[in-house]
């Protein structure tokens, strides 16, 4: 990686976090493109990728939270799919933090688990814990964490 390619992350990214995995086509979710395109699955070997979830602060220094789909390619990694997750911005939340589920590396079952930080209020004392939760299909839960 050179050193100028770091410039690629905004500035206001205030955290970012990368974990879990995806496949498609045979093994895993259905890849919609290729149904769309040729009426079948993948092809056998499918592709795979990781989640990665990033907080973006805006300028009322509340934050957004983008959920994207990297591919993971021979060529290196590739954008698939970048989504704003509006569980989070319908709150307007103040994020002091994000962790994956699991500091150990990829897990044996695809999907993405970490837990979101946040404040409602800059003035809060505690923060809340929300979990963002993928399961093997692709599914997409967020809800606040219940202990």
């Amino acid at each position: 990686m050179l050193a100028d390619e770091i410039g690629q992350l905004p500035v206001t990214a205030t955290f970012v976090v990368s974990g879990g995995f995806w496949i498609t086509g045979p093994e895993g979710m259905p890849d919609e493109n290729t149904e769309a395109e040729t009426g079948t699955s993948a092809d056998a070997t499918g592709a795979r990728g990781y989640y990665k979830l990033a907080a973006i602060r805006q300028q009322d220094r509340t934050t957004k939270i983008y959920l994207q789909m990297i591919a993971a390619e021979a060529t290196g990694p590739r954008l698939v799919q970048s989504v704003e997750l509006e569980e989070f911005s319908a709150i307007r939340p103040y994020v002091t933090g994000i962790m994956p589920e699991s500091m150990t590396g990829v897990g044996e079952e695809p999907g993405f688990m970490a837990t979101v930080y946040l404040k409602t209020s800059p003035q809060a004392d505690r923060a809340e814990e929300w979990t963002v939760l993928i399961d093997d299909l692709g599914d997409i839960r967020v809800e606040r964490a219940s202990n």
